[in-house]
């Protein structure tokens, strides 16, 4: 059982969930950039929701499958083509031996994850299939797929084509996107009117957006609070000795534009981190497209724990809805 892949599509990805408990060694945790759209897709088609799929950016592949499968393809929206016709997405599709799935024009969001029963049974690096490019961990020989590439299935679950995550419980940034934020251990390294610019200001997706992380352009440049450089940093205001970089955290090289760290971030380095955006938002910025306006809004953790537990409602309302 597998699939045959005809075109690769722009960048896409073998991810699961991704590998916990490396960070200290320098490996990221990785995975699906939007894991709730992944989850729901895994569900779709019968998988536990840590199965692996498929992330396409921008643009879809074109895959020929030789086996009857079920197949749902969530996250951005891209239309699903099978045959050329097209098919409803955040939707159980059944898909017979034969048939070639591939994708329309992209007309919101930026990652759409596909989810085929059975899942994509790739060998597992460190206890994860998805795909670590930069350490060559994961995927296909730890890159992206390539045409010609043929993925294998795990043996598929009963499920039942026609199913459909209800349109209010799926997610994609609205316009201008709301990032909520915890600030950080330096934040008291900027002044005051800093502070407050960088809340009000919008910014705009730069074209550095990718799984390593996504940089922000157009607000007001941070002024920082003068200080002797420690031992150990750079001569930029911006640098500090090394540190950590959670998860989520953004950095401003310079001073100018912000990064955000995203799931294939490295886990330290020598810029200062003016917070952290809240973990029920990060889904949001995998599906951001370059250009597109963001405004970041400061909250405390009573909010950033509420949102999680938001978030987690949400996931459980789409369970409720396909079990």
């Amino acid at each position: 059982m597998a699939i045959d892949v005809i075109k690769p599509g722009l960048l896409t990805t073998i991810q699961d969930l991704g590998r916990p408990g490396y960070f200290h060694l320098g490996i990221p945790m990785g995975g699906a950039m939007d894991r709730l759209a992944l989850r729901a897709a895994n569900l779709l088609v019968g998988n536990p929701e840590d199965a692996a799929g498929l992330e396409a950016v921008f643009m879809g592949p074109e895959l020929e499958f030789t086996t009857d499968a079920t197949v749902a393809v969530t996250g951005a929206d891209l239309p699903v083509l099978l045959d050329g016709e097209e098919q409803p997405g955040w939707s159980a599709i059944p898909v017979r031996a034969g048939q070639r799935l591939g994708f329309g024009y992209l007309r919101a969001g930026a990652r759409a994850y596909v989810a085929v029963s059975g899942g994509i049974a790739t060998p597992p690096h460190l206890g994860s299939r998805s795909t670590y490019a930069i350490g060559a961990l994961g995927g296909v020989q730890g890159r992206a797929i390539a045409a010609g590439d043929r993925l294998p299935l795990g043996p598929g679950n009963a499920a039942r084509p026609g199913l459909t995550v209800p349109e209010a419980l799926r997610r994609l940034p609205a316009s201008p996107c709301e990032l909520r934020v915890l600030p950080g251990l330096y934040w008291h390294r900027i002044t005051g009117d800093s502070q407050r610019a960088f809340f009000e200001d919008e910014w705009k997706v730069a074209l550095e957006a990718d799984r390593m992380g996504y940089r922000f352009r157009g607000g007001r440049p941070l002024e920082f609070v003068p200080r002797r450089q420690p031992f150990g940093a750079g001569s930029d205001p911006s640098n500090i000795t090394d540190a950590c970089y959670p998860y989520g955290s953004i950095q401003v090289p310079g001073g100018t534009e912000p990064i955000v760290l995203h799931r294939d971030a490295v886990s330290g380095g020598g810029y200062f981190m003016i917070g952290t955006v809240i973990s029920a938002d990060m889904d949001l910025i995998g599906q951001l497209q370059p250009h597109m306006p963001v405004r970041f809004r400061q909250v405390g953790m009573e909010e950033a724990l509420a949102a999680r537990r938001e978030r987690a409602a949400l996931m459980a309302r789409i369970r409720a809805a396909l079990a």
